[in-house]
């Protein structure tokens, strides 16, 4: 077999490796999602579009609401506005360099969830690769899928609840988060980041997570530029 297919094949086994946790708490998640939209009154297929389309776990849990209570679509686009604007900061250090492809990378842009960042930004960028990245990407996109197709059929057959099972995300990402310290400790920046989210949550509790990243984001940078000004 060339060479060219055999590191293909084993990138994309490192990817579902790698990414076999999300999995676990991505179709739960997803099952939850779907039967919460079956149970709101939309179709089953509802579910496998909005996953598709969409793909981003907490708009879609919104976008049952919005959808079902006839908001406008100005309200749609800033409520999507504030709830993704965390992307825009994920966006800064994710390896989407690493994929050639143009059309990759559009989806590369539209796929870059927490969870995905969370295992490949945390990643030395120089042991990564473009279909690995990709690989991981598409594999959590299928999870999710999966998860929300199936969590719609089974609402839509025999009407399952699903209190209790919204907190899959957060455990999820908590797990994630302490994986990645483990892999690259730094207490200073852990210590920055929990004092920017303690702040805006006692500040602007209503926009805690804007608040949080943009003030993370002008102290990471203020740091930054006093390490550079040291080492001239």
């Amino acid at each position: 077999m060339p060479a060219g297919p055999v590191r293909t094949r084993d990138e994309v086994v490192t990817a579902l490796r790698d990414s076999a946790g999300v999995g676990m708490g991505y179709v739960p998640l997803g099952a939850a999602f779907g039967i919460l939209l079956v149970t709101s009154g939309l179709e089953w297929w509802w579910a496998p579009i909005f996953s598709v389309v969409i793909y981003a776990g907490s708009m879609e849990f919104l976008a049952i609401s919005l959808v079902t209570g006839g908001v406008g679509l100005a309200q749609v686009a800033a409520t999507t506005f504030f709830v993704n604007f965390r992307h825009v900061f994920y966006g800064l250090s994710f390896p989407l360099l690493k994929v050639r492809s143009p059309i990759g990378r559009l989806y590369g842009v539209h796929a870059l969830t927490d969870e995905a960042y969370a295992l490949l930004a945390t990643r030395p960028h120089a042991q990564l690769t473009g279909p690995q990245v990709l690989a991981t990407q598409i594999l959590c996109h299928l999870y999710w899928l999966t998860g929300s197709t199936l969590g719609a059929l089974l609402g839509a057959g025999v009407g399952l609840d699903v209190e209790g099972l919204g907190f899959a995300l957060t455990a999820l990402f908590v797990v994630l988060t302490i994986d990645a310290y483990r892999s690259a400790p730094d207490v200073g920046t852990l210590v920055l980041a929990l004092g920017c989210a303690a702040l805006a949550l006692a500040f602007v509790p209503g926009g805690m997570l804007v608040a949080a990243l943009t003030a993370f984001l002008f102290v990471l940078l203020g740091r930054y530029t006093l390490r550079r000004r040291r080492v001239a």
